[in-house]
């Protein structure tokens, strides 16, 4: 229950900072709103998750990592944005670092 929770969080997050983005300095009302809602629900999310007891350094991890990835592909697919190989192998990285405190987490 708690990593569906979670994925909320994630997808919620995801959805504001690409709102953000389209937003246009909080020029256009419908993604500025997007913004504001995506955040306030990512946020209660994420305390809901720590509530259910995931530690707050997994948790965290987990969706500040996926949200960085998600984003940094939505926009190269989506928005035109360029994605260069070290910007590749960064993302990776940090996908790495979330699965290292997963699984250090296990002992």
């Amino acid at each position: 229950m708690a990593y569906l929770v979670l994925a909320v969080a994630i997808l919620s997050e995801v959805l504001a900072t690409v709102s953000l983005k389209l937003s246009e300095g909080f020029s256009k009302p419908i993604p500025s709103v997007l913004v504001v809602i995506g955040y306030l629900v990512a946020f209660s999310a994420l305390a809901s998750v720590l509530k259910l007891g995931v530690p707050v350094s997994v948790a965290y991890a987990i969706w500040a990592g996926a949200g960085v990835a998600l984003v940094a592909i939505i926009g190269a697919v989506f928005l035109g944005e360029s994605i260069t190989a070290v910007q590749i192998a960064g993302v990776a990285l940090i996908i790495g670092g979330v699965l290292a405190l997963e699984l250090g987490g296990a002992h």
